[in-house]
């Protein structure tokens, strides 16, 4: 079930862009760790309009268990030199990569954008493995805007998972082995539940 979007209180009075970055970490199992600020991009219920309507958001399709299926969130993806749909999204990623490139060791270059509609759009358990991101350590950073959503991580392979609630500019940063040896979730939820999207900092070569 879909809400309209509703914006925080708490956004009103926020100076519009990232303020800053004092995350608290979470280390994990295998290597892997978290960092998340909640509340840290100011003016986030207003970039998340702008993005709702502005962006060229695209359907797809994709091959599941021997059939073509609807992807259940719709997306956009903001290559390496390509111009971001919004100022703010660069400032975002400027003050990552400030925070965070000695520690990774490179900035992060590509955005993705997904836009979950409401509670029927999820995305399943996986890792970000696509490239690099298989066999080395590296970060993926997102930024939510819009309606909380559950994000949900749990070792690879099964165990007792891990829940953070994220929107209206929450930051939360996956790093260390993450990717390879944790596994994240979107799940569906049959609660109320207004419209989120979530934007993807990756470095080169990571999907």
């Amino acid at each position: 079930m879909s809400l309209p979007f509703q914006g925080s209180l708490l956004d009103v009075d926020q100076a519009s862009g990232p303020g800053p970055l004092t995350p608290e970490r979470t280390v994990l199992a295998h290597g892997a760790w978290i960092d998340v600020l909640p509340g840290w991009l100011g003016g986030a219920d207003a970039l998340f309009d702008r993005l709702a309507h502005g962006v060229p958001w695209q359907a797809e399709r994709r091959v599941m268990y021997d059939r073509v299926v609807d992807v259940p969130r719709l997306l956009r993806f903001y290559e390496e030199g390509e111009t971001l749909p919004d100022p703010v999204l660069a400032e975002a990623g400027a003050a990552l990569n400030a925070y965070y490139a000695a520690e990774l060791g490179e900035p992060f270059r590509t955005a993705g954008l997904c836009f979950y509609r409401d509670g029927r759009d999820s995305v399943a358990w996986h890792g970000d493995t696509i490239g690099r991101g298989s066999t080395e350590d590296t970060m993926v950073a997102i930024v939510s805007v819009g309606a909380p959503r559950s994000l949900l991580l749990r070792p690879r392979g099964g165990g007792p998972s891990i829940r953070r609630d994220l929107g209206h500019g929450d930051l939360i940063v996956m790093g260390g082995s993450c990717q390879r040896t944790w596994e994240h979730a979107i799940p569906k939820t049959s609660r109320p539940c207004g419209p989120r999207i979530s934007i993807q900092f990756r470095p080169r070569g990571v999907r």
